[in-house]
């Protein structure tokens, strides 16, 4: 049975970091709309003002937050000694777990700078492991096309019996970049039960066969629970994330950059935040 659309979001401008003006596809407001998931922000800009002051110095803790990069890179250091930048086609998939304090300085090339970063909440029974932090560059990320004008890149989860580079993940989760050329249709077998959304990043195209309404660039797209979705793309190109994932179905208690289960562990948090105990040996 074919996924039919639950929702249609438009992302909202708004200020995070230091002062960076991006696109927040989901977030606070959404909670518990796509459990696992809790926020999206699209970070896409042609102007070094909007973005140049990136997010320096900041703790996370009951989070993995995953960047995805298409253009520009991101300097990242974290509290565990990890250094590295990420570039065009480039993923970061950090598990804050019990704690860590990192920043995240973009730079444009050519002005231009591009990609998304998506938090997956930690179940409680993860909520206090050990953070760890992975990179994954471009060239370790597979693409497939399983039909003509259609490519897929599979950063997470299967898809043409292709596997991506990021396993052993908390969550099941599955994050694929998909661009299709025009008068295309694609279709994906999706776990029942997993919550799924797509956001489009380029072009238009219609997220359910039986409705006529194309859906646009920066528009979040919410399906409901069923076996697969299928998508084509109209008259021009369409580019979007499509991402799914297990339901955790717990409590959300979430401040900033903390998010727990309940408002005590949240002030646990930031009071080991304020005394120097909030990270974990």
């Amino acid at each position: 049975m074919n996924r039919k659309i639950e929702s249609v979001f438009k992302s909202k401008p708004t200020i995070e970091g230091a002062g960076v003006n991006l696109k927040r596809v989901f977030g606070y407001n959404e909670v518990p709309l796509l459990d696992p998931f809790l926020l999206l922000d699209d970070f896409r800009s042609r102007d070094p003002k909007d973005y140049i002051a990136g997010f320096p110095w900041h703790p996370h803790r009951g989070i993995e937050t995953v960047t995805y990069m298409l253009e520009g890179t991101v300097e990242h250091g974290d509290s565990m000694g990890n250094k590295g930048i990420i570039g065009p086609g480039d993923v970061q998939w950090m598990t804050a777990g019990s704690g860590i304090i990192h920043q995240e300085m973009p730079k444009g090339i050519n002005g231009h700078m591009g990609g998304f970063q998506l938090w997956v909440n930690l179940p409680s029974t993860h909520k206090m492991m050990g953070p760890r932090y992975r990179e994954i560059k471009k060239e370790q990320i597979p693409e497939i096309s399983p039909g003509k004008g259609i490519n897929i890149r599979v950063i997470s989860g299967e898809a043409g019996g292709i596997k991506g580079p990021v396993k052993d993940l908390v969550v099941d989760s599955e994050y694929l970049d998909v661009s299709m050329e025009p008068n295309m249709e694609f279709i994906h077998k999706i776990q029942k039960g997993y919550r799924v959304f797509a956001y489009v990043i380029e072009g238009n195209g219609f997220f359910e066969p039986e409705n006529s309404n194309s859906i646009d660039r920066e528009h979040l797209v919410i399906f409901k629970d069923g076996d697969n979705v299928q998508i084509s793309s109209g008259d021009q190109n369409l580019r979007f994330l499509l991402i799914s994932g297990k339901p955790i179905g717990e409590p959300v208690a979430w401040y900033g950059p903390i998010v727990m289960n309940t408002r005590e562990e949240l002030e646990i948090a930031f009071e080991e935040y304020r005394n120097g105990t909030f990270i974990k040996k």
